[in-house]
């Protein structure tokens, strides 16, 4: 049982080192998305499901469309009609998808001539019918939703094989019948949904069961806003990292000022993200209906694709904008968190965001060689022997080429996170046969904080990737790490390759499992555009 822990912790620890070798999260990652924001994935999560009564189940949820400022009326945040948007499982280990759900979305404006809400304007005798500018022209509650003025629907597909060639079957809505569901308006405001507690109640009522192909038991969906779950020094980490990235306090949330003179200490300040919300696509499945004949662990990932041209109408009118055609693209991807801001070169970004994950290999000397831990080196190295009064040659990992983030990068651990058959791909890694804890229970460093159910098997919202990232990335895995409560050396590298291994990096934006919910979809309900 001993050696079965002590893989876990290398296998998982290993699998997320390279992806998340960064300090920001996927928002804007590479110059092509930064045009196309409605199909930019922020984050990615995957996770056996933890809400009391749910243990057979895995969440996956996809994260969409940035940088949401609750207050960005009178359109708000909806999603792109013309893109296809997937979650993608590989449950045999050759980098190829084995099942894909799709959503495709909809748009459309209530009345029987499909034109919207109007208002009759004018007097007696001159009156004209006009439709509102608005997307609601009064209170909406789960139960009145008739001053709705804007409808969203998508439809989704659980495609069997290969996303392109594979078999296309039509997921149901168990309760009511039919493929096509409903999703919920962005929280425009408390005038508007009556309070805070109010936008929660009509928002849960666009959680849907549903009744999955080839699936006994009922899965769940839910597509809708909600609160940035990510926590990240955003501005000050990409402006060359303006702070000092190790911790200020003797320990965590300490208040002491007794770390690293000079270091960032834990507040929410600190979080860049905190007044921002996102449309999470969430995914609630039974674990059999995942992992299929594989070995119980599952890669899993979010693409976003579309048509190769658009050609714009030039008397645009709702929903008759352009017209698209062509093989749909893969234009944006995310696995495990981070790889495409830090990892991969500028110049390959936008390669990276249209690969797929069996193709990964020609990425290689961005995970042997990783930049991030040279960029800091250069940016804190005199700062850092100053301070300490040392002569450290080196801030970074010495231990050239890093085979050990190569071997979890590509291949996973025998017995852990290695699928059945081992292909080089970078996908987020989750042993479904590890219990998931209970939110109370959980570790914000996730299986470095002796919680195997966390980042980086598979990753929870809570999950502090940012701040273990940071830690492995320098050097931590080269010296002896606790397995179950005995110091362990895993072999990887020795402490003479990693002189800053044992220093608790930081962006000091703290983020844990009681910042979320603790039932699906899980993440926090959004902020309003107005209270």
């Amino acid at each position: 049982m001993k050696t079965k822990y002590l893989s876990l912790v290398i296998g998982t620890l290993c699998t997320g080192m390279v992806a998340t070798a960064t300090m920001a999260s996927s928002h804007r990652e590479a110059p092509n998305i930064t045009r196309m924001p409605t199909v930019d994935s922020t984050d990615f999560y995957a996770f056996n499901s933890y809400e009391e009564g749910r243990g057979e189940y895995v969440t996956l949820i996809a994260n969409y469309l940035p940088l949401q400022d609750a207050y960005g009326g009178p359109n708000y945040f909806a999603l792109d009609p013309a893109a296809v948007y997937s979650i993608h499982i590989d449950n045999d280990g050759d980098a190829v998808e084995d099942l894909t759900y799709q959503f495709r979305f909809q748009q459309a404006l209530p009345g029987e001539d499909g034109e919207g809400v109007k208002l009759t304007v004018g007097p007696e005798g001159n009156t004209r019918s006009v439709a509102v500018p608005l997307k609601n022209v009064g209170g909406i509650s789960a139960d009145d939703m008739s001053a709705v003025n804007f409808l969203e629907t998508y439809e989704l597909t659980l495609v069997e094989g290969e996303q392109r060639t594979g078999m296309g079957m039509e997921v149901q809505d168990a309760t009511m019948g039919g493929t096509t569901f409903s999703k919920p308006l962005d929280f425009i405001g408390t005038k508007s949904f009556g309070s805070r507690d109010a936008y929660a109640d009509y928002a849960a009522s666009f959680v849907h069961e549903i009744a999955i192909p080839g699936c006994e038991t009922n899965g769940r969906v839910f597509v809708g806003q909600r609160k940035d779950p990510f926590v990240v020094n955003l501005g000050k980490t990409f402006d060359l990292v303006n702070y000092v990235p190790v911790e200020g306090d003797s320990m965590r949330g300490n208040g002491d000022g007794e770390g690293f003179p000079g270091g960032i200490t834990q507040d929410m300040g600190n979080d860049d993200l905190g007044n921002k919300n996102v449309t999470a696509l969430a995914l609630e499945i039974p674990k059999s209906c995942v992992t299929g004949d594989g070995n119980g662990t599952i890669g899993t990932w979010t693409t976003a694709s579309l048509p190769q041209a658009r050609i714009l109408n030039p008397q645009a009118e709702f929903n008759n904008t352009e017209v698209n055609g062509g093989a749909l693209t893969q234009v944006s991807r995310l696995g495990n968190p981070l790889v495409n801001e830090l990892v991969i070169g500028l110049k390959d970004k936008d390669r990276f965001s249209s690969a797929h994950p069996s193709d990964d290999g020609q990425f290689l000397d961005y995970v042997s060689h990783p930049s991030l831990p040279e960029l800091l080196n250069i940016l804190f190295k005199d700062a850092v022997n100053s301070t300490l009064g040392t002569n450290m040659e080196t801030l970074a990992p010495t231990n050239f080429p890093r085979n050990d983030l190569i071997t979890a990068f590509l291949t996973g651990f025998e017995g852990v996170n290695q699928l059945s058959t081992v292909t080089p791909s970078e996908v987020l890694r989750l042993n479904t046969g590890i219990p998931a804890k209970p939110a109370a229970e959980q570790s914000p460093f996730g299986v470095a904080g002796d919680d195997l159910a966390g980042f980086p098997n598979g990753r929870r919202p809570g999950d502090d990737v940012v701040d273990i990232a940071l830690r492995v990335v320098m050097g931590r895995l080269c010296y002896p790490i606790p397995v179950n409560g005995e110091q362990t050396d895993l072999g990887l590298c020795a402490p003479e390759d990693a002189n800053t291994g044992e220093v608790a990096f930081t962006d000091g934006a703290p983020v844990d499992a009681s910042m979320m919910k603790v039932s699906f979809p899980y993440l926090a309900e959004p902020l309003p555009g107005s209270e």
